[in-house]
């Protein structure tokens, strides 16, 4: 059953306190919770208070907003706030250029248009992303090429690039996913063997480090994302970083419609991805808190890393030689059922949650989601590359590893990490709870799933 579906059912149908008057079980309490049955089964919440919300919002940020407005200057063509952003946060990324735009799918569409990708060129990207790093390929009507997982890392698996590798290769677009840091050794060494620019979809992990420089600036270009659930948020809103000065003035040229080109080349192509002064003025804003907060969650997450290793079943995502700082805009994990008497993941998730600890599956098997699949018979796909090509891409998009992970993975969100060290000792301890009790969680919640479809059942 969906992952997603099976928490909603139990949710919309049974409430945690129904489920206990139900089957004659205590309601749920308060305290700690050492010894205690989990929270599913009528013992006290783990975590019985919140997490830290998100977007935080100070003083600063209403002074941003109300200073964009009053100076009746809202785009950045007769504004200085973007610019301003674009100075603050080229020195924080240690870039030679920072252009803001409005999203961090814009970034990325943004360094495909100034390489001026197209029909007939193919992309390397991973299949354990946000759907954005797919699309932005497809709006070029280039050919994505997947890659497929290394599991104990969530990353793409570096050591597979090569073989996707065919003479229309125009880019390898890694992600940093999660705000961890891909294998960047083995795939910079792949783009300078085969002269492929690298472009970094490090739209999770600013401020993460890869050997003490920041991702998204070791390759050609690095698209950051400013979206509500990023670490440093307008909303909407995104960054691409370059060291490359002619590259810097392409981009800038395709983002503002392809104006105020230079003399020296030609720009065929171009569109409106400019930022508002009032992201511009609200990044400024957030940037003054920004640091603390990222120290705060790479504290949390090696303190939480360190309890879950030592449960049976629990594999954190495993960092990189090469990382010296994960953004952490996720934590992620892996559930291996065995540990918990077989009970599957999506009744691990309920039993998790039920103790006060939000949490999520994460991604689904991309190349596998029917708008992917689909592009095999996309008219003007056939058109561009004939019917055996797409059905030769399609066949190709086998990746066993990333569907093992698509089964396997758990994430928490970043805000999560901005809570307390006691908040990290509460996940953890949940977590035990549902281990030791994992054989009466599976009985429970099997009975629960089959109440759910008696109650979904016409009269």
């Amino acid at each position: 059953m969906n992952d997603k579906l099976d928490r909603r059912n139990f949710i919309n149908n049974v409430s945690l306190a129904g489920v206990s008057l139900a089957f004659g079980m205590p309601q749920v309490t308060y305290g700690k919770t050492t010894d205690a049955k989990p929270a599913i089964l009528g013992g006290p919440k783990a975590h019985p208070t919140s997490f830290p919300s998100w977007p935080i919002v100070e003083r600063p940020d209403e002074n941003a907003l109300l200073e964009a407005l009053n100076s009746k200057k809202w785009g950045r063509l007769n504004g200085e706030a973007v610019r301003s952003f674009e100075e603050a946060f080229k020195y924080l990324s240690g870039a030679k250029h920072c252009l803001a735009v409005s999203s961090g799918t814009s970034a990325l569409f943004t360094a495909l248009g100034a390489l001026d990708i197209g029909p007939g060129d193919e992309v390397i990207i991973p299949v354990y992303t946000f759907v954005a790093t797919y699309y932005v390929v497809v709006l070029n009507y280039a050919l994505p090429r997947f890659v497929d997982t290394d599991i104990e890392s969530f990353q793409v698996d570096a050591n597979q690039i090569e073989k996707a590798i065919t003479p229309q290769t125009k880019v390898i677009m890694p992600v940093h996913i999660g705000g961890s840091p891909a294998d960047l050794d083995t795939i910079l060494e792949l783009g300078n063997k085969h002269h492929i620019p690298i472009v970094e979809d490090a739209c999770q992990a600013p401020m993460a480090e890869w050997r003490g420089e920041k991702v998204g600036t070791l390759g050609l270009a690095g698209a950051i994302s400013f979206q509500s659930s990023k670490n440093l948020t307008s909303g909407e809103g995104g960054a691409l970083l370059t060291n490359d000065t002619e590259f810097a003035q392409s981009c800038y040229v395709f983002h503002n419609q392809g104006r105020n080109a230079p003399n020296t080349k030609l720009h065929s192509r171009g569109t409106n991805l400019r930022m508002t002064e009032f992201q511009g003025r609200l990044l400024l804003a957030q940037m003054e808190r920004f640091k603390a907060q990222v120290d705060c969650r790479c504290e949390n997450a090696a303190y939480l890393s360190r309890l879950l290793n030592e449960i049976p079943g629990i594999y954190p995502a495993k960092l990189f030689k090469g990382v010296t700082k994960s953004a952490y805009h996720l934590y992620m994990f892996r559930y291996d059922k065995r540990e918990f008497q077989g009970m599957d993941r999506s009744k691990f998730l309920v039993a998790l949650q039920a103790e006060g600890i939000p949490c999520s599956g994460g991604y689904g098997m991309l190349n596998k989601e029917k708008y992917v699949t689909n592009l095999a018979k996309n008219k003007h796909y056939l058109k561009i590359y004939g019917e055996k090509t797409m059905k030769d891409w399609l066949e190709q998009n086998h990746c066993p590893q990333n569907d093992q992970l698509c089964k396997e993975a758990v994430w928490f969100s970043q805000s999560m990490l901005l809570g307390s060290r006691q908040d990290m000792e509460q996940i953890a301890q949940a977590i035990q709870k549902i281990r030791k009790y994992a054989g009466d969680l599976l009985i429970f919640l099997t009975k629960i799933n089959l109440l759910s479809v008696d109650l979904s059942k016409p009269n």
